[in-house]
């Protein structure tokens, strides 16, 4: 047998009033997973915006600052070999890095011990393949 609600006219329905169990009831529904906001706003013929007032005033979860996120498990897959690709590009540019270093230490070595000044010399000059081609 279908659950029929007579439909309530717009006086009847700002007149009457829910006491407070019922509206902690009725969250608690909604928390427990029972039930939808929307159900029970069509169910009782009140709008989403009161039911989500109810939720808000009377539910457990409001003092907490928590989202729930739903994903599916390719997107968490994803996520997950996303973020090692992340943890091995810095693992990689943490050696290119250090590699650097060493090189521009070894070169402050070196103008120290020859009394040249390398990184001056060398700079001005263009990288093979890089710099614009003389004609001759």
């Amino acid at each position: 047998m279908a659950n029929k609600t007579h439909e309530l006219s717009l006086q009847e329905r700002r007149m009457r009033r829910f006491s407070e169990n019922f509206k902690r009831e009725k969250v608690k529904e909604i928390e427990l997973g029972y039930s939808t906001a929307t159900e029970i706003s069509r169910q009782y013929q009140v709008t989403t915006t009161n039911v989500h007032r109810w939720i808000s005033k009377f539910g457990t979860m409001k003092d907490k600052k928590i989202k729930l996120i739903i994903e599916s498990e390719s997107d968490t897959k994803q996520l997950l070999e996303l973020k090692k690709r992340v943890a091995d590009l810095e693992r990689i540019i943490g050696q290119k890095q250090i590699l650097i270093d060493f090189k521009d230490k070894m070169i402050e070595l070196a103008e120290e011990e020859y009394g040249v000044d390398i990184k001056k010399k060398y700079s001005t000059q263009p990288l093979s393949g890089s710099g614009k081609i003389k004609d001759s």
